[in-house]
């Protein structure tokens, strides 16, 4: 009956390579302890028969004993010194090897979790697609009935859009994980988002300016090219002005490739001849309309 053994993978190569040259490192060190033991023996001899005025030619055996010894010795403590660099080299190799397996087990996760959005959109979008054929089949007109259909529709678009984007993003994170040169920052617990306030009602939007806008007693301002949760309210004025724009519109993907959904970390310069101010557009849209009246 034959017998299949199991190819080894890199981690485990190098734990066996470096297991046998620490066992062959050991016997060589012993060898070697051995043979300095008999230099410093045949040393204590050359030096006895000298003081001892032996024959020239006992001291020239003597001494031929003590070089072949001592040559030994030499050879020894080279191939020694060999070892414990490649020691060292295995050592590193291993330790680089351990590393690639982690950054691929978590390039894996992250893969998994892409696989699991795709899986579970549909579903999602199926649900949603239900509830709003479930208004727009009956017979009755109930305009509360209609809103809620309306914004059960545009919650199914914005996630499918954004579950498409995550799941870019995601398997852009695997090839860099994989490759050793994602952000640590990925692998840590996120951070608790700013809580919105309750009474303003928002919709996540890309934004194609950088735009401030007020909120109470603070002024709120996004950068260019990021994915920004703007107040219901200012958001038809951005969209007339094309200051925004939805994140499934199709420009939108497009500089959401070249900028990343992120964006810019810093906030807009305050003196940035492109910032937008939202609120001083809508009054100046309230005074044209006015003047027309």
């Amino acid at each position: 009956m034959a017998f299949f053994k199991r190819e080894l993978g890199p981690v485990e190569r190098f734990e066996h390579a470096l297991k046998d040259k620490q066992t062959a490192r050991r016997k060589l060190a012993d060898r070697l302890g051995l043979t300095e033991t008999v230099v410093a023996e045949k040393r204590a001899a050359a030096e006895r028969l000298a003081v001892a005025g032996a024959t020239d030619a006992k001291l020239g055996r003597a001494e031929a004993t003590l070089r072949t010894v001592e040559e030994r010795a030499k050879t020894l403590r080279a191939e020694l010194a060999e070892f414990d660099e490649q020691i060292v080299a295995t050592e590193r190799a291993l330790a680089d090897a351990r590393m690639q397996r982690d950054r691929d087990l978590t390039a894996n996760q992250i893969e998994a979790m892409a696989a699991a959005i795709e899986e579970a959109a549909p579903g999602f979008g199926a649900g949603a697609a239900a509830l709003v054929d479930a208004v727009a089949t009956s017979g009755a007109s109930v305009p509360e009935a209609i809103r809620f259909a309306a914004s059960v529709d545009a919650v199914r678009r914005e996630v499918l859009a954004a579950a498409d984007l995550i799941c870019w993003e995601l398997r852009s994170s695997a090839v860099r994980t994989r490759a050793g040169n994602a952000n640590i920052a990925l692998l840590a617990p996120p951070e608790p988002q700013r809580p919105l306030l309750p009474e303003i009602e928002r919709q996540l939007i890309y934004t194609l300016n950088p735009l401030s806008w007020r909120e109470g007693s603070e002024v709120r301002t996004a950068p260019a090219f990021v994915l920004v949760e703007l107040p219901k309210a200012l958001l038809p004025i951005a969209l007339r002005h094309q200051h925004v724009d939805h994140i499934n519109a199709r420009r939108v993907q497009t500089l959401i490739h070249v900028h990343g959904s992120d964006g810019i970390n810093s906030g807009p310069d305050p003196d940035d001849p492109h910032l937008v101010d939202l609120d001083a557009l809508a009054t100046e849209e309230e005074s044209v309309k006015a003047d027309v009246a």
